[in-house]
């Protein structure tokens, strides 16, 4: 006999983590055997030689604050998780805005000024150019260029 599969339950593992993406970043570091202490020791923004605090960093990750941190604290927390300040600023940015941003890595200034140009083109727009783009790909296709 076989039984008819059912939802989850609310808060069971399956259900994304309210935990937002900064907070990961430091979790992530902890969870690698990182401390807070450490981490606080080694936060200092390299510009302006702002430093943040354990407590500050248990309160990202435990009960974030309403407002982001400032550019400085981005910095130290940057050299505190040894990761870029830009990979910080998106955390922030999707932790305290709800916006991700998507780089293209790996093309040309063109490519990004004609994606920047599409970016702000309604949906029929946006399928029209994409039928433009893949008819002159199959078209080189087709004729071997």
């Amino acid at each position: 006999m076989t039984a008819p599969a059912t939802a989850p339950d609310p808060g069971t593992a399956a259900d994304p983590s309210p935990t937002g993406a900064l907070s990961r970043l430091i979790q992530e570091a902890l969870d690698q055997g990182d401390s807070y202490q450490r981490l606080a020791d080694r936060a200092i923004d390299p510009e302006t030689g702002e430093t943040v605090s354990k407590p500050y960093l248990q309160q990202i990750v435990k009960t974030p604050p309403a407002h982001p941190p400032t550019p400085p604290r981005m910095g130290a927390i940057a050299a505190a998780l040894g990761k870029p300040l830009r990979r910080i600023k998106e955390a922030v940015a999707e932790q305290w805005l709800q916006y991700e941003a998507t780089e293209l890595a790996g093309y040309d200034k063109e490519v990004r000024i004609i994606v920047g140009h599409l970016a702000g083109k309604s949906k029929s727009e946006l399928l029209r150019w994409r039928m433009m783009i893949e008819a002159d790909e199959q078209a080189r296709r087709e004729s071997g260029n």
